[in-house]
């Protein structure tokens, strides 16, 4: 058999020939991606297009960014089903910053994150939008919302006195529609800590085993007592109280039941309502809140936490007479 000889030079010739087909495709390809006026070849008005378009892309992503950063509120946001107001909301002037942003005008708030909690912040100017109302006015910075009522909002300085004046003044009309002849509004708080050590005759501490001369020096159990309300009335047919505040107090309930029973021979009652269980605002949302503050550099004389603290010890003593 005849030995075949391989021709090497016509195998480069062709090799040769197939990359330069697939360069001018691609170069085909390239042109026709950068020709945006369809004319075949790419040219100037090609290389404007190409920049404008990478320029609006660039835009487009610079506003993702400050979108991101800025986080508006926009008046079609809270049109959304899906949009809750938080029980904790902040009301702001317009700042500098976001006055001067193009992403947001029209814009009637924004959102702020802090240490993971998110704030609604609204402006001064755009309230009305939100359909809420506010005490004392709408010119506080942070404020609470009304455990009794969704749509309204307490300033967080006034929130804990305010709610014992509204509930003090519930317990009086209560006393009014139910016939009372008298009542008492008493104020207390509890002692955040008492002792029942015993001291000996020379003032020094020791166990009770040990004494020969003791005195009990346990402390009254409340440390600040004051009448709050009290009034006497004629007496009259009791009707129904409309109840707010302490709508869902189980003493209270209780006691229009009893009072409304046409077979009660019901003369008096005293109770013990505890603040905390109406107030609203419980221990948990109040660390979160002095959280926000912290991360704001908001700094008052106490915190949220401590008056929380404070309100779960305090009582309003009502004696009610018929």
């Amino acid at each position: 058999m005849k030995e075949q000889k391989i021709d090497f030079k016509e195998i480069n010739k062709e090799n040769k020939q197939k990359a330069i087909n697939i360069i001018n495709k691609t170069k085909k390809s390239l042109t026709k991606i950068a020709d945006q006026n369809d004319d075949g070849k790419f040219d100037k008005k090609d290389i404007i297009k190409v920049t404008n378009t990478i320029k609006t892309n660039i835009d487009e992503k610079a506003k993702e960014i400050e979108i991101k950063k800025l986080q508006p509120i926009f008046p079609a946001d809270i049109d959304d089903g899906d949009f809750l107001i938080q029980k904790f909301i902040r009301v702001a002037d317009r700042d500098k910053k976001r006055s001067e942003s193009e992403v947001c005008k029209g814009s009637i708030g924004y959102f702020t994150s802090t240490k993971g909690i998110r704030l609604l912040n609204i402006f001064r100017d755009s309230i009305d939008f939100f359909g809420l109302s506010f005490y004392p006015d709408s010119r506080s910075e942070f404020y609470y919302v009304d455990p009794s009522d969704r749509d309204r909002y307490i300033a967080l300085d006034d929130y804990f006195n305010y709610l014992k004046a509204e509930r003090i003044s519930e317990l009086q009309r209560i006393a009014q529609d139910l016939g009372a002849k008298h009542f008492k509004v008493t104020f207390v708080e509890e002692k955040s800590s008492y002792s029942d050590r015993k001291i000996n005759a020379h003032g020094k501490i020791t166990s009770a085993d040990s004494l020969d001369i003791t005195s009990n020096k346990e402390n009254e159990k409340y440390s600040k007592i004051e009448i709050a309300a009290e009034n006497d009335f004629p007496g009259k047919a009791p009707i129904k109280p409309t109840l707010k505040y302490l709508l869902r107090d189980p003493s209270i309930q209780n006691l229009i039941t009893m009072r409304l029973n046409e077979d009660s021979a019901l003369t008096h009652q005293k109770l013990m309502i505890k603040l905390s269980n109406s107030s609203g605002l419980k221990e948990n949302d109040a660390i979160k809140i002095d959280a926000i503050l912290r991360g704001m550099r908001f700094a008052g004389n106490t915190t949220v936490q401590s008056e929380s603290k404070n309100e779960a010890r305090r009582y309003l003593e009502y004696e009610i007479d018929f």
